[in-house]
């Protein structure tokens, strides 16, 4: 589950991770007042004002201005709120901007420049340790620095049964540059932070930039937080969290419906019982020619209901030319499937306008074979998973 910038800080700041404090608003007026308190605060006049999307490079889009009096804050936000905020990482429309952070300027002078740098904290899955990634050369796109100068990204590996060891911490200090205040802020920063990732359960904390500001303070200005769904029974509070309105409309339609879905950007949907078959499956349709629309794990009930249900949400995707139904046969019976493949394709008439390939393996294959060839539906069978991706590349 992804999380706005405000809503990663609050949890980091729980944490004692030192962040740039900031107020959230939902209009102009909200942001005035905001930015009145902050004042009152912390003594700063000049204020951020950041769009609140579930996306990175809201800068590059406009959507991060610096405001000098609360005359810009207003004028600023108003620009901000319900604009179609446009990043790299936004479809191609953008998405909505419903709310502003305000957050304090904390690039004001001192004995020494502010410096920018990046840091984050997520699974190295081929070691099934935790990592702390950083690097020198914050506020840019992590991905480029990889790219073009790799020797300035550091990591971490830490093994989840020790933690975080604390010559980890100071290794990070050592190898970001700093020295005195600065290198004692920045081992403490780091310890929370790590404390933080174990603690909310998360999948992923990436802030970009931490800042040591001019008096050498060390602080989160930016938070992506991605937390993980399955752990989220044991934080009832970071549930309340999620926005609905920053997630994909079909997601959130079959996660209330008990489906697994992910959409993807593909032209061939997806229908599949069991993860494992389901990577299997995707890999099948790109050997076809194809291109996954969609991961739909209909799980261990595909009946009439289920799979019509299945149907509509791949068919909600324009761009699906052809849908893939792939099961295996073992807990569910296979003709229970295909009898259910067939009762829903009736009940949808029309709304299938797209061939659908039926592969079946497993309890009574063979009469659910027949079921659906003796059909009279647009609705080819296969029983190999050659045979399932000639029909595959022959309907596209």
């Amino acid at each position: 589950m992804n999380l706005h910038e405000y809503q990663g800080k609050e949890i980091l700041a729980g944490f004692g991770v030192a962040v740039q404090k900031g107020l959230v608003a939902n209009n102009s007026d909200e942001a005035v007042a905001a930015a009145e308190k902050l004042t009152a605060e912390t003594g700063t006049s000049w204020h951020v004002i950041k769009a609140q999307i579930h996306a990175g490079g809201r800068g590059k889009g406009g959507g991060v201005k610096l405001a000098k009096s609360l005359d810009e804050v207003k004028s600023i936000s108003e620009k901000i709120i319900g604009m179609q905020l446009i990043t790299p990482q936004t479809p191609p429309e953008g998405k909505k901007v419903n709310k502003v952070l305000v957050a304090e300027d904390v690039y004001y002078p001192g004995d020494s420049e502010p410096k920018e740098f990046y840091v984050s904290v997520l699974l190295n899955r081929s070691t099934g340790n935790n990592m702390i990634m950083y690097s020198t050369e914050g506020g840019m796109d992590i991905e480029a620095v990889a790219e073009k100068t790799p020797e300035l990204i550091f990591t971490e590996e830490i093994d989840p049964a020790y933690g975080l060891r604390a010559f980890q911490a100071r290794n990070v200090a050592f190898n970001l540059g700093l020295s005195g205040v600065a290198f004692k802020e920045m081992v403490k920063f780091i310890t929370a932070l790590y404390n933080a990732y174990v603690g909310a359960d998360a999948s992923l904390f990436e802030i970009n930039p931490v800042l040591k500001t001019s008096d050498d303070k060390i602080i989160a200005v930016d938070a992506k937080v991605t937390l993980d769904d399955n752990a989220l029974y044991r934080h009832t509070d970071y549930a309340e969290l999620r926005d609905l309105s920053e997630e994909n409309p079909t997601e959130v339609e079959a996660r209330e419906v008990g489906l697994n879905y992910v959409a993807l950007d593909g032209n061939v949907g997806c229908m599949v019982n069991g993860a494992g078959l389901a990577m299997a499956t995707m890999d099948l349709i790109k050997q076809s020619g194809g291109s996954p629309a969609n991961f739909l794990d209909v799980g261990g009930t595909a009946d009439a209901a289920r799979v019509e249900t299945a149907f509509r949400l791949i068919l909600k995707d324009p761009n699906v030319a052809a849908i893939l139904v792939n099961i295996f046969g073992g807990i569910v019976r296979c003709d229970r499937v295909a009898q259910g493949i067939v009762d829903a394709y009736k009940n949808m008439g029309d709304a299938i306008n797209v061939p659908i390939i039926v592969r079946l393996q497993g309890t009574n294959a063979d009469i659910a074979k027949k079921l659906i060839d003796d059909s009279g539906l647009n609705v080819m069978s296969a029983t190999a998973f050659e045979e399932a991706a000639q029909k595959v590349q022959e309907a596209l």
